[in-house]
């Protein structure tokens, strides 16, 4: 079985506040794009090893999550594969991601593009903030644009 050659993976806490943008954005790009046999999206709380396998026969991926660290109304950067400190916990950063898929499948992972966008918020009961809303709508777009390859 074969599948498809664009993986959009997001992640965050919904109960969080700003937390949510990761999740939302990939709810946000189903509702514009559709659901076709050229994209999958998967959610998630946080990246795991297990992920790494989710990138296996893809020709692009795009990983998207707050950041509180990055300039808005977003951040995007290219993911390479990178044993980082992150490797031998639970949740795992992209790069940590990239480098156990070239572990296991002895090969170096796909082209690989992070959307961090901005959040200010990310207490447990929160709601989103007012710009982080902001935010999302603009990475959506530039998502939207990403996923038809007209920019990277």
């Amino acid at each position: 079985m074969t599948c498809p050659p664009v993986l959009i993976l997001g992640w965050g806490n919904p109960s969080r506040g700003d937390d949510a943008l990761g999740p939302l954005c990939l709810e946000q790009l189903r509702a514009r794009v559709g659901e076709s046999g050229a994209f999958e999206f998967v959610e998630d709380f946080q990246l795991q090893v297990e992920h790494a396998l989710d990138l296996v026969g893809r020709q692009r991926v795009l990983f998207v999550d707050a950041s509180l660290n990055c300039a808005a109304p977003f951040a995007v950067s290219t993911v390479e594969a990178t044993r980082d400190a992150s490797y031998s916990t639970h949740a795992l950063s992209p790069a940590a991601v990239l480098d156990v898929f070239q572990r296991l499948q002895s090969s170096p992972p796909p082209p690989c593009t992070q959307l961090a966008i901005r959040g200010e918020r990310f207490e447990l009961g929160e709601a989103m903030s007012a710009q982080a809303q902001t935010n999302l709508a603009q990475a959506v777009d530039w998502a939207c644009a990403w996923l038809q390859g007209q920019t990277f």
